[in-house]
């Protein structure tokens, strides 16, 4: 694993802390949240505080997630906010605190500089014992406060200055005006420098978990559906009618098609969409080369096809799958047909554009380990468990990959593999930024369909579907892969033209400004006669 750490791919962008005052701040914290404290004095943390030094020193792993279910938090700086989150049980759990630290972002700085914040992600459950629980996390309150409770006191104080201000008796309470003088020595001035923090909630939509083996829970779509990666006892008596595993490949497919949540990633024959796919049948011939024991030293992206010739007969039937797509997409000729079945399948699939975009991704990368980038960008936790069982050989590629091609412009990889970001806005469902990528929120629905900008034009999309298409079980067969469509069938290259602007709207703020400049003239006017 050092060969992830010595390379920024694992454990990265975590926040130094090396100061004597802020360790014995954390201290304080830890102290207070789970009665230990550390002899290291100096040490990282992730967004939550979590520390793998710590976790190493204490021989413990969780100890800020008990049981899993209830992350606790010691916040030092803001500048946690950008650091990714450790030992990650549920998928949601970073972006909900980054959302948090954003919004009290003044407070949590005005506080964090005289002591440690903690506080906790609290669930409506404080372990996960059996699979019913999974359906009763549906919302997470946080609540949190300094050490010295410096924002109970402030409250406190605040509610001793209304009856002060509004009491007719009150100037002559002795006790109250003491009370808030002691009060006052410890928050500071709570009139100039106001300090609270309320307690937030947040839904818990659709989500992944790594309890009972690893769970996707889709509850907000039409058909609310489990994925789980293998069967478990009581997962059939929740209740959910479509109740799955990585076995029903066919079923998941069907579902992503019908909720609209995945689409081909070479929908036309098209250069930049035939190289991803060419990426992915290379990360395929790399892996088959390592497990049959092969020395990967000196190989480059130019002779990868040296090792697709010399192992041709031992090539998975994903390499082989996936080569049909890559000479369609490539030079065009006969249309790929690919039944869900298909180990290849899911390895040609991408999310479409929605708000659990990262969620489906995340499954998808479940689905097609092989492309150990994807993985990596997706599913960090599932990548780093992968990753002990290569062989060094591909430990030592992927990561001289990765580090060479994929870190050197993250933002560019991930519009290029997934599309360009959407805008994120106040999310109704929040999921990890870096640990998997940013996520937005989805633009709400038309009548017409789905309206979509770019190259400078609106292009929207029929939100109907037919019914032969959604009874179809060969996709490949069943569809136009030359067209520019959708797994709904969905045609994306109807134009419309942009919809003018008002014309009237300048010209009623350029009258507002005139406006206000004849009457500031006429007040200065009348300053000067009085003068």
């Amino acid at each position: 694993m050092m060969r992830l750490v010595k390379n920024g791919l694992m454990f990265g962008n975590l926040v130094e802390i090396k100061s004597i005052a802020l360790v014995e701040r954390y201290n304080r914290a830890l102290e207070q949240l789970i009665g230990k404290t550390t002899a290291l004095t100096e040490f990282h943390l992730d967004i939550s505080g979590y520390s793998p030094e710590i976790g190493h020193e204490l021989g413990d792993d969780l100890y800020l997630n008990p049981k899993g279910c209830n992350r606790m938090f010691i916040l030092l700086s803001t500048d946690q906010k950008t650091a990714p989150l450790l030992n990650s049980q549920f998928s949601t759990s970073r972006s909900i605190l980054r959302h948090y630290i954003e919004q009290n972002e003044n407070e949590l700085f005005a506080l964090t500089a005289r002591e440690a914040v903690a506080g906790e992600l609290m669930n409506s459950v404080f372990s996960m014992e059996t699979p019913a629980d999974l359906l009763h996390i549906n919302q997470i309150d946080i609540e949190a406060d300094t050490i010295q409770e410096q924002v109970a006191e402030a409250n406190l104080l605040e509610g001793h200055i209304e009856r002060f201000m509004t009491e007719d008796d009150a100037w002559w309470d002795d006790v109250l005006i003491s009370d808030m003088i002691e009060l006052a020595k410890r928050t500071g001035n709570i009139q100039r420098n106001p300090v609270s923090l309320n307690t937030q909630s947040y839904t818990q939509g659709n989500y992944y978990t790594n309890h009972f083996g690893g769970v996707y829970v889709f509850r907000d779509t039409k058909k609310p559906t489990i994925i789980a990666r293998q069967m478990i006892e009581g997962l059939n008596d929740l209740p959910i009618e479509n109740i799955l595993t990585f076995d029903n490949r066919d079923e998941i497919a069907s579902f992503l098609r019908n909720e609209g949540l995945s689409e081909l990633i070479a929908q036309r024959p098209n250069d930049s969409n035939a190289a991803i796919i060419k990426q992915k049948i290379d990360f395929i011939t790399i892996t088959t080369a390592a497990n049959l024991g092969h020395d990967l030293k000196g190989i480059t992206r130019r002779n990868i096809r040296t090792l697709e010739r010399r192992f041709a007969n031992e090539m998975p039937d994903e390499f082989y799958g996936l080569m049909d797509v890559w000479r369609w997409a490539s030079m065009g000729g006969s249309v790929p047909k690919m039944t869900h079945a298909h180990p290849a399948f899911f390895y040609a699939l991408r999310s479409s554009q929605h708000q659990d975009r990262d969620l489906v991704n995340m499954l998808l990368s479940d689905l097609s380990r092989m492309d150990f980038r994807q993985l990596f960008i997706c599913h960090k936790p599932l990548f780093y468990e992968a990753y002990r069982g290569w062989p060094e050989a591909k430990k030592d590629y992927v990561v001289k990959f990765l580090a060479a091609e994929y870190t050197m412009d993250k933002v560019g990889a991930r519009e290029a593999l997934f599309g360009n970001e959407p805008r994120m806005d106040d999310p109704v469902t929040l999921y990890d930024a870096e640990d998997y990528s940013e996520t937005g929120k989805a633009k709400p629905k038309s009548p017409w369909g789905v309206a979509v900008e770019k190259d400078g034009s609106v292009r929207v999309t029929s939100s109907q579907t037919s019914k032969s298409e959604d009874e179809g079980r060969d996709w490949g067969a069943g569809r136009d892969w030359g067209k520019s469509r959708d797994w709904r069938g969905r045609d994306r290259d109807d134009k419309v033209e942009k919809r003018p602007r008002r014309r009237g709207l300048r010209k009623e703020l350029d009258w507002d400004k005139r406006d206000y400049k004849k009457r500031g003239r006429k007040d200065s006017d009348r300053g000067r006669g009085r003068r």
